[in-house]
């Protein structure tokens, strides 16, 4: 095997193209791949971080809405409880009504009553004085007559 020149030459331009692009070539390509390297390694920590936040979130949104149903549930209990009280109120209030419109007519049967019983007395005396002047057949003085109009009255 022979060495020429232009084996030479090969090796001299071979040489040469790994100077340059060890030189000028390779380290702006590993800026690139270390800043590309960066920039992913930096997404994957934000989308980790970003995943962190949203597990945390989900679980505040999570125990919010577990405060508002059990705020909720109080507010329906306070309501139904508040309903109860108006009810019972109510049925209080009515109650004492009727109570008051039964004694009301109660006294009013009662002073109608009574109003009856001393017309019916006026009815059986001036009867009762009719039929005695019938049966006598006599006058009875006036002073006589209204005591014995009385009489008949407190008996009756």
């Amino acid at each position: 095997m022979s060495f020429n020149l232009t084996v030479i030459a090969q090796a001299v331009a071979f040489a040469l193209f790994i100077w340059f692009t060890v030189k000028f070539v390779w380290p702006p390509m590993l800026r690139a791949i270390e800043a590309r390297q960066k920039q992913v390694a930096d997404g994957l920590a934000a989308a980790e971080q970003g995943k962190k936040a949203l597990e945390s979130s989900s679980k505040q949104a999570e125990q919010a809405i577990q405060a508002a149903r059990v705020r909720a549930a109080e507010i329906i209990s306070q309501a139904e409880k508040r309903d109860a009280q108006m009810v019972e109120a109510a049925k209080a209030a009515a109650k004492e009504e009727g109570d008051r419109e039964k004694a009301g007519a109660k006294a009013d049967i009662e002073q109608q009553s009574q109003r009856a019983r001393e017309q019916l007395r006026d009815q059986v005396a001036a009867l009762a004085v009719a039929g005695a002047e019938k049966i006598l057949r006599r006058e009875v003085d006036a002073k006589a007559h209204a005591e014995l109009l009385d009489g008949i009255k407190k008996q009756l």
